[in-house]
């Protein structure tokens, strides 16, 4: 996930299906996003997938997203010929991605963005790959609260080191605001796309979302 300078980069995430993919790297997605964890309502899973993910078109980040999983399955999801990056969106600690972090796969870790602590502690997930997510209890993305935009900012001003990717409540209709306020290095969204089913997106709001961030950036 190396942009061109300037330019927002696009994941959309939650897709569970290869027709929905391959609309979405038509349509100029740069990576996507499969949920590997049970208790999502847009979970797949990796062996019933890995066929039709390995036969995408080249060129676009395919991203795990994993929740609170033992480092060995991580290790292995990472290791998978259809994987290239797996993202940790649940409570995965500093002392997890460090040792993550050693077995030199690459990863993304999301922050909940409760509070101020959220903010300054971004930077120990040994990783320059952040997602910022916006915190909804227990719930561990993907529920379309909008993230904390004041908190975002300042996160982007303290760690100016860090490839922020803006997550939670994005959609076509606000999508250009948020690039335009954070300047991330990229967004990311899910529910802001799909149609009444959480399970299928929607194409017209996919070339809305990333036609916005296009104008935005």
């Amino acid at each position: 996930m190396n942009p061109a300078a300037g330019r927002v980069r696009v994941k959309i995430c939650g897709v569970t299906n290869r027709a929905d993919a391959e609309t979405a790297i038509a349509l100029g997605a740069d990576a996507l996003g499969f949920n590997l964890f049970a208790q999502s309502k847009r979970c797949i899973t990796l062996d019933s997938a890995a066929a039709w993910l390995m036969e995408l078109p080249p060129f676009v980040t395919r991203v795990a997203v994993l929740v609170n999983e033992p480092l060995d399955e991580a290790r292995r999801v990472a290791q998978h010929p259809a994987i290239d990056w797996v993202q940790f969106h649940g409570d995965e600690d500093g002392a997890y991605c460090a040792a993550f972090a050693r077995s030199g796969l690459p990863f993304i870790k999301a922050v909940r963005l409760r509070d101020a602590a959220a903010v300054n502690g971004a930077v120990n997930f040994s990783t320059r790959q952040v997602l910022l997510d916006a915190h909804a209890g227990a719930a561990y993305g993907g529920t379309g609260t909008s993230l904390d935009l004041t908190l975002a900012a300042e996160c982007k001003r303290l760690h100016p080191d860090l490839n922020l990717i803006v997550a939670g409540g994005l959609r076509p209709e606000n999508v250009a605001e948020v690039v335009r306020v954070i300047r991330p290095f990229a967004v990311d969204v899910a529910s802001g796309v799909e149609t009444a089913d959480p399970r299928r997106k929607d194409a017209e709001k996919i070339r809305r979302f990333i036609a916005n961030t296009a104008v935005a950036s």
